[in-house]
């Protein structure tokens, strides 16, 4: 058994102490007594979460950026391209390799959930045997769900929905789609009635990079929300990007603001990759490029954050740390209000809990749950985010898989 003392639990006020047994939360108290033989660990007042959760991410194209050649023009379309060319050349060592690097390096920023979405317009889904092989091989220490993303296209890829249906049968969690990169706007609207078709035949999510593009015409959102409403899909339903909506016109944005709602959906905005890649047309004034994550949110649609690339064709940056992620976001869409700031780790777990569908008792502090939870080096969210405050430990079902010293800095004037 493990006994943390002195932790302050998603910004409480007050520290409580949490005591840990066969992997689960045993007791949450104000004071607990340490039992003969118990670990004591005192986490001197420092803020204690739940893991942090990648909700979007695409660990089969993590750590390739210039290869085989840099994304010159920075814009989405150059990046799918660069891909296309450095796709050619997957293995599954390769793949396997990068993924591994790219996981501990998120892990070591308090992440145990990765939602990743995985390129199958490969006839020989080299990237999708791979991830699956890795998801049962890392499933102890991290989490990672599934996403059959149809890179290329589903309608405007050859075989892409044989593709796709040998992802599902293969076990994918989620089935995505791409309906602004279509050929057309009807193979847009099928690709999407497909997808959603699939997933519910197959009883899975999905999650659909929906309309990341500057067309205020591009609304594939209208026709997915449709489809998760009439399907009775809901909240297994994930639009993600949805960058054409910084363009949509308010009139236009009121009346679908209203399906959305009654459509259950989630969505996930990825604020860095999407305020680098977004406007690439424009000259000046130049868009953000970032969906309404405030109005979205004022609206009780859950949002959540994600890292979209680390180090890849799409962004050559990127560390995998969402604390850099939320605090870009908050910038951009301008949820600077203090009680924003102080709830916007939600971004990053509770919401992202709900985007991934993990159910209410397998996520969070409360007894008889998983001891899932890291330890930040700060008293709150607020100080970890203005701070960069590290992680100092993550715990996985009561194992500890993050250690990290407290880092000293003396200032010497």
């Amino acid at each position: 058994m493990t006994l943390i003392t002195n932790l302050r639990i998603e910004n409480a006020d007050e520290t409580s102490d949490v005591r840990i047994a066969d992997g689960l939360f045993a007791a949450i108290d104000e004071h607990l007594e340490p039992q003969p033989g118990e670990e004591v660990i005192d986490a001197a007042g420092r803020l204690g979460l739940p893991p942090f959760i990648e909700s979007h991410v695409h660990l089969d194209s993590a750590l390739t950026s210039g290869q085989p050649r840099w994304n010159a023009s920075g814009t989405l379309f150059e990046g799918i391209e660069v891909w296309s060319e450095r796709k050619q050349s997957l293995t599954s060592d390769d793949v396997k390799k990068r993924v591994n690097a790219a996981v501990r390096q998120q892990a070591g920023f308090g992440i145990q959930y990765v939602r990743t979405h995985v390129d199958v317009t490969d006839p020989d889904l080299t990237a999708l045997h791979a991830l699956l092989e890795l998801r049962e091989e890392l499933k102890g220490s991290v989490t990672l769900q599934i996403v059959a993303f149809p890179q290329e296209g589903i309608q405007s890829f050859p075989d892409g929905e044989g593709l796709m249906r040998r992802a599902a049968e293969l076990g994918v969690d989620a089935i995505g789609a791409i309906p602004h990169f279509e050929f057309t706007r009807e193979y847009s609207v099928e690709s999407l009635n497909f997808a959603c078709r699939l997933a519910d035949e197959f009883g899975l999510l999905v999650d659909v990079h929906c309309d990341e593009i500057d067309d205020e015409a591009s609304r594939g959102l209208e026709t997915l929300a449709t489809r998760a409403l009439e399907m009775g899909l809901k909240d297994r339903v994930t639009a993600s990007h949805t960058t054409a909506m910084h363009s949509y016109n308010n009139a236009y944005f009121v009346r679908l603001l209203r399906l959305l709602k009654n459509s259950g959906i989630n969505f996930v905005s990825n604020p860095l990759v999407n305020t680098h890649l977004q406007a690439r047309t424009d000259t000046y004034p130049k868009r953000r490029g970032v969906t309404r994550v405030k109005e979205l949110t004022e609206a009780g649609i859950n949002v959540s954050f994600g890292q979209d690339d680390i180090v890849d064709p799409w962004n050559p940056l990127g560390t995998g740390n969402l604390r850099d992620v939320v605090f870009n976001g908050l910038h951009v869409t301008q949820m600077m209000g203090k009680q924003q700031i102080d709830d916007s780790y939600r971004f990053i777990t509770h919401n992202a809990a709900r985007t991934l569908h993990l159910s209410e008792d397998e996520y969070g502090f409360a007894v008889g749950r998983p001891a899932n939870f890291i330890i930040l080096d700060a008293a709150n969210w607020y100080e970890a985010l203005s701070f960069a405050a590290p992680v100092l430990a993550s715990f996985r079902a009561g194992r500890q898989i993050v250690a990290r010293e407290p880092a000293r800095t003396e200032i010497l004037f």
